[in-house]
């Protein structure tokens, strides 16, 4: 199971997330409280192990957004709505994770790992859980949206996706990540991991 903590902020952060085990670690570039620059981001995935995978979360980023980023932080993974790929030039050395909204009818299927959340990012609204779970076999699916430490067990036994994606609901307040919360989401997913 994939754990992906999102829109970290800093060093502080970062250490938090891979110290409760975390796989992935997001950096938001996007219109958002938790965006960040790509100097700084490239500056805390530096102090963080190479097999931790860093991800550059986007929205309908222009081509010169998108290389302005890669220049800068060297991301592991571009993550970014479905159709926006079709306008970026991605190098074969940085994975593609197309977001697939709720509601959309997906058409793409070429890249094998996808991110499936609801209408709008990091607003912490919970999909529609039988509907992912018709949806993950499609892929390698991380779920997103809604996510915490309360219900990512219940989540995980219904869409059994590939992996999960957490923003908001381990923060303390807007962009504030919260060590306990981080560590008590990365428990209760691995602990509805070993349950599959």
């Amino acid at each position: 199971m994939l754990v992906k903590i999102c829109g970290l902020g800093s060093t502080e952060q970062a250490r938090a997330a891979v110290d409760a085990g975390a796989d992935a670690i997001g950096f938001v570039f996007a219109e958002s409280v938790r965006r960040i620059d790509p100097a700084a981001a490239a500056a805390i995935s530096n102090t963080v192990a190479e097999s931790i995978k860093k991800v550059a979360v986007m929205l309908h980023p222009s081509n010169d957004e998108w290389q302005a980023v890669l220049r800068a932080f060297r991301p592991d993974v571009l993550q970014t709505d479905a159709e926006d790929f079709a306008d970026l030039d991605v190098p074969d050395d940085v994975e593609c994770w197309p977001v697939w909204r709720e509601g959309n009818k997906v058409t793409d299927t070429r890249f094998p790992i996808f991110v499936y959340e609801g209408p709008k990012s990091g607003q912490g609204e919970t999909v529609d859980w039988a509907r992912a779970a018709e949806v993950a076999p499609r892929g390698n699916m991380i779920l997103a949206g809604g996510l915490s430490a309360a219900n990512v067990g219940e989540a995980i036994a219904t869409v059994r996706p590939f992996g999960v994606d957490v923003s908001s609901a381990v923060e303390s307040a807007p962009g504030e990540k919260d060590p306990n919360m981080i560590r008590e989401f990365i428990s209760a997913a691995r602990a509805a991991e070993k349950k599959l």
